[in-house]
């Protein structure tokens, strides 16, 4: 019964999973390419990281090394940053710029950045909306509860609402890594404009999470409608 009902609202669903998969596509090529781009003053991922930290007040804040490819973050929880070995260790515009971007989260977290505070104060209950919110979707269609289903949905829109706030942090960690760069004088000018497209390319991706998880909603929101 539900498999039906979900095999025409498929359609919300389409142009986000082709969205998703250009902007994966587009920040892997472009973070492979300016990866093979040294920058002209030679600093190495490590190198901004520690120095804008430092410069921050956030020499408490350790910069280590991530395992995995793309796998650079802040961790806020224990006000950690971590990069990936080519981010690290390299010294092309991909590495500084991605070091930036991640300082420029820690930076939000230490000056109490609202969006921020407010993406990791609604974690929880975002985590734990995307995971279970089909199973009360299942279980109203099972039981013939629409209560069921619309708490599911209720449960989704935590997890949409996450990726909504996403944008404006990751926005503003981007343009506080181009000013940082730019500033601290680890890029010049001429290579504002390849940073600039790094990460662009990498904001392309929260984009895509975020129309997806909006279309998930509303195909929710659509197979409920049908059931009631």
């Amino acid at each position: 019964m539900l498999y039906g009902l979900g095999d025409s609202t498929i359609v919300f669903l389409i142009p986000a999973i082709i969205f998703a998969l250009y902007a994966q596509s587009k920040v892997k090529s472009t973070f492979n390419k300016y990866l093979r781009v040294p920058t002209r003053k030679g600093y190495s991922g490590y190198d901004v990281a520690r120095s804008i930290l430092d410069q921050n007040g956030l020499r408490d804040v350790p910069v280590e090394m991530a395992k995995g490819y793309l796998s650079d973050h802040y961790d806020p929880r224990n006000r950690t940053l971590r990069l990936s070995r080519e981010v690290y260790y390299g010294n092309s515009i991909a590495s500084v710029s991605v070091a930036a971007h991640e300082v420029g989260h820690a930076i939000q977290h230490a000056r109490g950045y609202v969006p921020l505070s407010f993406r990791n104060a609604i974690f929880p209950i975002a985590s734990f909306g995307s995971s279970v919110a089909w199973i009360f979707v299942f279980g109203g269609f099972i039981f013939n509860a629409l209560s069921l289903i619309d708490l599911g949905i209720l449960l989704y829109t935590a997890a949409v609402l996450f990726q909504v706030v996403t944008l404006p942090v990751e926005f503003n960690a981007s343009s506080r890594a181009l000013r940082l760069l730019d500033s601290n004088g680890f890029i010049t000018s001429q290579e504002i404009g390849s940073s600039q497209k790094v990460l662009k390319a990498a904001a392309l991706t929260y984009v895509a999470a975020m129309a997806t998880a909006l279309a998930q909603l509303f195909r929710l929101i659509a197979i409920r409608n049908r059931r009631s």
